[in-house]
């Protein structure tokens, strides 16, 4: 059976979501080695340093159920192509200031606009594909940004032994340029009207009842399950590039080739991967990823060079392969029709949360205790999440009356 088989029914309008996705992500290298840009080329403390990334991590947890709301009521694509342009510009600006306030205003200011994307997309997914293909269209969704951070950060590995400001430059134009691309290709695609008997044949979403998500009870316990395992995974851009590069004396280039296996084994398998979970019960698919995650950043305790550096990263990047496609899909099922922005909203704040958290706790543990009690605590966090996410209910069960 061809496991690439359910990209077949996906409508054209995801593929064209898919090539924007593609320019942008492929010029993405700030965010990977935004600390060591800080620490290295700046000369700022990694304890300090991380307020930085924190910064990034309030911007997105702003804006998050903000773009998420706005977008169902103004329209994703409007939210979309406003973040690529807008944020594009600000990049501009960050490496041509070393006041560490002014930088960390502007890495607010970018997080706030650039993060603004990911629920207006997500909910254009949820709003352009049936359910029965909610998982590989995710899914593809993570290929093209995968394939583009497969080129970013290795790219930006390079870029860097000239200037750092090149990968500001890189990453700003193909902002820049994808929002160009959507303000052409893209229009709104209007809202599905339904028939009872349709309704009725659809029993995993509830398209009548306009539930708000924050007193959907089962979509509020799955956000606090997934966090842990969102912190943990939230280490890869905060202290995996110290713990790699300051403390093993591994290269820039070789962390960016490490990012680069991470994507590269997503391109391949992950589609694949979630063909074959497709038909699984949600809280398998989520309770495996979250367990897969804590494993393989717990097992960096292990990591003494790039070999086995390479193999932890094939751990949790089977974990991130399940989860992420799962959560998404799970969280599309479990919203109503018109709030589904609203959702995917409250539903990328947990990635904020991720960001915020990951360099907080991440750092201090790494500084204070070292690393093989971070590596360790990761492990736990994991666990937690995929004890919590065994519990999660079935779509079809949920009763919104």
């Amino acid at each position: 059976m061809n496991p690439w088989r359910d990209l077949k029914g996906l409508p054209k309008e995801m593929w064209l979501l898919s090539l924007t996705v593609l320019i942008n992500r492929a010029g993405t290298m700030v965010v990977p080695f935004l600390m060591i840009y800080l620490t290295k080329s700046l000369a700022i403390a990694p304890q300090k340093a991380s307020l930085v990334l924190i910064a990034y991590g309030f911007g997105g947890l702003i804006t998050a159920p903000i773009a998420g709301r706005v977008a169902d009521i103004v329209g994703n694509t409007k939210v979309m192509k406003a973040s690529l342009l807008l944020a594009g510009l600000v990049l501009f600006f960050i490496p041509l200031t070393t006041n560490f306030f002014l930088i960390a205003t502007l890495v607010f200011t970018w997080s706030v606009l650039s993060q603004a994307f990911r629920p207006a997309c997500m909910a254009i997914i949820s709003d352009l594909v049936p359910a029965n293909l909610l998982k590989p269209a995710f899914s593809l969704n993570r290929l093209v940004v995968n394939l583009g951070m497969s080129i970013g950060p290795a790219v930006g590995g390079f870029l860097v032994y000239f200037s750092y400001k090149l990968i500001f430059i890189v990453d700003a134009t193909s902002s820049i340029l994808a929002g160009i691309l959507l303000l052409f290709l893209l229009k709104q695609p209007k809202k599905a009207v339904f028939t009872k008997s349709q309704l009725e044949d659809n029993p995993n979403i509830n398209f009548e009842n306009d539930l708000m998500a924050i007193k959907n009870r089962y979509f509020v316990y799955f956000l606090v399950g997934i966090i842990p395992a969102t912190i943990v995974f939230f280490q890869l851009e905060s202290t995996v590039s110290l713990f790699l590069v300051r403390d093993l004396k591994l290269s820039e280039s070789t962390y960016g080739f490490l990012f680069s296996l991470n994507t590269i084994l997503i391109v391949l398998l992950e589609v694949p991967l979630n063909s074959v979970t497709n038909k699984w019960n949600y809280k398998y698919s989520l309770a495996l990823g979250c367990l897969l995650t804590g494993l393989g950043f717990g097992a960096m305790c292990f990591v003494t060079g790039t070999f086995s550096a390479s193999v932890i990263v094939v751990i949790w990047t089977f974990g991130e392969m399940i989860l992420f496609p799962s959560s998404s899909a799970y969280v599309a099922e479990l919203s109503p029709a018109t709030r589904k922005g609203e959702y995917m909203g409250l539903f990328s704040m947990t990635f904020s949360i991720g960001s915020i958290a990951a360099p907080i706790f991440g750092t201090n543990i790494l500084e204070i205790f070292g690393a093989t009690t971070l590596w360790l605590v990761s492990l736990v966090f994991g666990v937690v999440s995929a004890i919590m996410m065994w519990q999660v209910k079935p779509v079809k069960k949920i009763s919104y009356e």
